[in-house]
């Protein structure tokens, strides 16, 4: 489990006056690259990259201008070939989830350019 805390301010509010939904994919996308930076060694970091093919999210509830929701992230199955799926929730302050997501990525080689089996190490260490 991973986690990183995220604030509204007014760049994240829709017409609604709560955060945008293209927001909370961005978060996601957040949590997920601070989970991989503080697990991946450097070496894999300068090799490989994650591309995402597939979201599945379910809005619950929403935040406002300054309040801040906690998302929690981790890596509920083994990878299949070079696809990894991660969860991510996010919870209020009264640590209720209300919104939650499945994110399919797919593991790239920099230097190819081409999709790349998640090698065992990897996976073992994001979902061991």
């Amino acid at each position: 489990m991973h986690s990183k805390t995220f604030t509204a301010g007014p760049e994240h509010i829709d017409v609604l006056g709560h955060v945008n939904n293209a927001v909370w994919v961005q978060w996601m996308e957040a949590v997920a690259t601070s989970h991989w930076e503080a697990l991946a060694p450097a070496a894999w970091q300068d090799a490989y990259v994650w591309v995402v093919t597939r979201h599945e999210i379910d809005y619950r509830g929403n935040i406002a201008l300054g309040e801040s929701v906690t998302a929690e992230t981790f890596v509920p199955d083994a990878p299949r070939g070079a696809r990894f799926d991660r969860r991510v929730d996010f919870r209020n302050s009264a640590g209720k989830v209300i919104v939650s997501a499945r994110t399919q990525w797919v593991l790239i080689d920099k230097a190819t350019m081409r999709i790349q089996r998640v090698p065992a190490e990897m996976a073992a260490l994001f979902t061991g």
